[in-house]
């Protein structure tokens, strides 16, 4: 049984779309391994706060002075910090990915054990707060971002990046790295009986909108160690991704089911919902189909990016022989030619043809179109 067999049997047995009440490492350690595609999660920041704040009017600020933001020293939250992370990479596909949030006060400390662990960080995304808290004492900057992680489980290991979807959010532009997204505040905010804040760090939709479709595929698996309010559950079901969500406080439970619960998805349509370049969406098509199918003939000579002078010849074997020796796969010997750079070798490689240069990628087009 390979990995992919593994994934999809450990899968049948996850609690698909249900909060789970109880610590996240042992929720975590329950679950079958390799059996979730991505993991977002907003840990306490042990924000270390002594005092009480105050505004001007020496109105009280309603501050993060929660018991679970609380750790008595530094190795305690590096100690929690690196048990869930570790069961959150017993728990992650090969291909998943996990998105961590934090502030100053525990980005840093999250990133390093991040990489102790083996995760290997694809970007750092800031989220910049467009309506922040001003810092009332004007003794600091006023803090106006917080920071995510963005990591694949190790490096050169494949994960999902939706690209194209990212760029439609943007005005059909590269997505930038810095968000500038407002606070979860007005009919958003989710309140209590009393009318207070239901939950002292909730998330706005919007920044999990985001990390969600950028990052996994309908009927993906998405977790939340430290569900909250239930941000993530609401955006997963909006976008037909199945969630799962610990949170370990009970009023939490009820706030997040009962928003969740609430909350409307249009009916699933494939057409509508995959956001994938048709590129991405096609079948796989291996190169050697090619040689096996006789579009390509052993001992051939492809061309780089249309060089004469940058050739290769096509060994039985699908590996490519280029003249100072090397031999490797279509991407390799694309990326030896580019001093060692990521190459795509169905975009860079040609044959010569009577009617001029044919790429690799028309021919795997004609093994998609029979």
């Amino acid at each position: 049984m390979d990995i992919r067999d593994i994934c999809v049997k450990n899968r049948a047995m996850l609690p698909l779309d249900q909060i789970l009440h109880g610590d996240c490492l042992a929720q975590m350690n329950a679950l079958p391994a390799a059996s979730v595609d991505l993991i977002f999660a907003d840990p306490p920041y042990n924000l270390q706060l002594q005092n009480d704040l105050h505004r001007p009017n020496m109105s009280r600020v309603d501050a993060v002075t929660d018991a679970w933001d609380q750790f008595e020293s530094f190795a305690a939250y590096d100690a929690f910090t690196r048990a869930w992370l570790g069961a959150c990479q017993r728990i992650l596909k090969p291909t998943g990915a996990i998105w961590v949030i934090g502030s100053y006060h525990n980005i840093f400390r999250v990133g390093t054990i991040m990489q102790d662990l083996g995760f290997w960080i694809l970007n750092d995304v800031l989220w910049i707060k467009a309506n922040p808290m001003p810092n009332f004492r004007g003794v600091r900057f006023t803090n106006a971002h917080e920071t995510l992680i963005w990591a694949s489980t190790g490096q050169g290991r494949r994960y999902t990046f939706n690209h194209h979807a990212m760029k439609g959010l943007n005005d059909d532009k590269q997505m930038r790295s810095d968000w500038e997204l407002p606070l979860a505040t007005g009919h958003e905010r989710v309140r209590d009986a009393n009318g207070e804040k239901g939950h002292s760090t909730q998330k706005p939709e919007s920044l999990l909108y985001r990390v969600i479709l950028s990052s996994s595929h309908p009927g993906d698996v998405v977790l939340d160690p430290f569900f909250g309010s239930g941000t993530t559950g609401v955006v997963a079901k909006r976008l037909h991704r199945n969630w799962i969500g610990i949170e370990r406080e009970a009023k939490y439970v009820e706030l997040a089911q009962r928003r969740v619960d609430a909350t409307l998805a249009e009916p699933f349509d494939e057409a509508v919902f995959e956001v994938r370049s048709k590129k991405q969406a096609a079948p796989r098509v291996r190169f050697s189909i090619l040689l096996e199918n006789g579009l390509l003939t052993p001992g051939q000579t492809l061309y780089f990016q249309k060089d004469p002078a940058r050739r290769a010849i096509l060994k039985p074997d699908a590996r490519l022989r280029l003249d100072d020796g090397f031999e490797g796969s279509i991407h390799q010997a694309g990326s030896h030619l580019m001093g060692g750079a990521p190459c795509n070798g169905w975009d860079h490689w040609f044959v010569a043809g009577e009617a001029g240069w044919v790429g690799l990628e028309g021919l795997r087009e004609m093994v998609r179109g029979k």
